[in-house]
């Protein structure tokens, strides 16, 4: 076991790198919104979720909205249950403790890395465990020394480290974009989360906007589905006609 997870923290060490200036940017924006070392270092434990730790911190003003950011992180987190779905063949004979454990650890990163090897019969759970733990080691330093330095940032704007946010997740963004049928999903999103936060208060337009892309996809499998259920009208076009008469 400790040999599968030193080998799966070795492969995931050329990821890190990115994984650290990644989370350096976030320490930049929580020294910013006033988390402290502490908080910073809990969330971190806690959730280890880049992309809901980064709408955290912009949610992050008192009197904290907790309802709002937990609905936020959910929405966003939802990708692991695909992700820990094909991750079934590697937990056969695990315990559920030994599962969420080793789930805790999983991020987009080991876990490419963890099915990569796989599909060359070189992966176990020891070594997404491992990976797990190299990226949240090497995440955690960074978002620290990230806050260390943003704390000491007087005038962020200077350094357009207030466009950070923004420019983050512009990044995700696109990374995101699958393709055509992509677009209406996330024009309802964008509409959806323009209209709740003019209406309404707090953060909820990034929970509504979340639902709202989520939905469209599953309303439009659902519709397809029905479609092809439907019986098939017959054929009468005019050259399906004369065919049968000349029969």
């Amino acid at each position: 076991m400790i040999d599968e997870m030193r080998r799966g923290a070795l492969a995931n060490l050329p990821v890190g790198a990115s994984v650290a200036a990644y989370g350096s940017v976030l320490g930049m924006l929580a020294a910013q919104k006033g988390l402290t070392w502490l908080q910073l270092l809990a969330m971190n434990l806690s959730v280890f979720a880049g992309s809901a730790q980064f709408v955290m911190v912009e949610m992050w003003a008192p009197p904290l909205p907790v309802v709002e950011i937990i609905l936020a992180v959910l929405i966003i987190n939802m990708r692991y249950l695909l992700i820990g779905a094909s991750l079934n063949p590697l937990f056969q004979g695990k315990s559920l403790a030994q599962k969420a454990a080793i789930m805790h650890l999983v991020a987009d990163e080991n876990w490419a890395v963890t099915m990569a090897a796989y599909r060359h019969g070189g992966a176990t759970t020891g070594f997404l465990l491992g990976g797990g733990i190299c990226l949240c080691s090497v995440w955690s330093m960074g978002t620290l020394l990230g806050h260390q330095l943003g704390a000491l940032v007087a005038r962020p704007e200077r350094f357009a480290l207030d466009f950070a946010f923004v420019a983050v997740f512009t990044a995700l963004t696109v990374s995101m974009w699958r393709g055509k049928s992509d677009i209406v999903p996330w024009i309802a999103a964008a509409l959806l989360a323009v209209v709740a936060e003019r209406w309404l208060p707090g953060k909820w337009y990034i929970v509504i906007g979340g639902i709202g892309g989520a939905l469209i996809p599953a309303l439009q499998t659902t519709f397809k589905s029905k479609k092809e259920a439907l019986p098939q009208s017959p054929d009468t076009t005019p050259h399906r006609l004369i065919t049968e008469k000349n029969r």
